[in-house]
């Protein structure tokens, strides 16, 4: 059983895992799913954002940079979500080329441990 990469950090900043008997019939992985699928919503409406702002040269430096930060935070959890979803995937050779994911808390059982 490979520890699955959440899609949000621990409340110390770190990255955040689960470990489940379950698998993606756990509630937690459920919810993980749902997260996931909201993340990549809004980094596309960004985008939209985006396209709309760059070409309105009305918009000043303080919304760009806000911009700017928001498409940042969409990007990390946009690779966060490809990461555990490639995590996900069976192995084509049967070698798991990560033996052990970074260390930070891992759920079990709905708590850190």
């Amino acid at each position: 059983m490979r520890p699955r990469l959440l899609p949000w950090p621990s409340p110390a900043g770190k990255r955040c895992y689960l470990v489940s008997d379950e698998g993606s019939s756990s509630h937690l992985s459920k919810l993980a799913d749902e997260m996931e699928e909201v993340q990549l919503k809004v980094g596309s409406e960004l985008l939209g954002h985006t396209d709309k702002m760059l070409v309105d040269h009305q918009v000043g430096m303080e919304e760009l940079r806000f911009l700017v930060k928001c498409l940042s935070e969409a990007l990390r959890d946009a690779l966060r979500v490809a990461e555990s979803r490639g995590g996900r995937l069976p192995a084509g050779d049967g070698s798991d080329p990560e033996s052990s994911p970074e260390e930070g808390p891992t759920l079990r059982g709905g708590g850190f441990a």
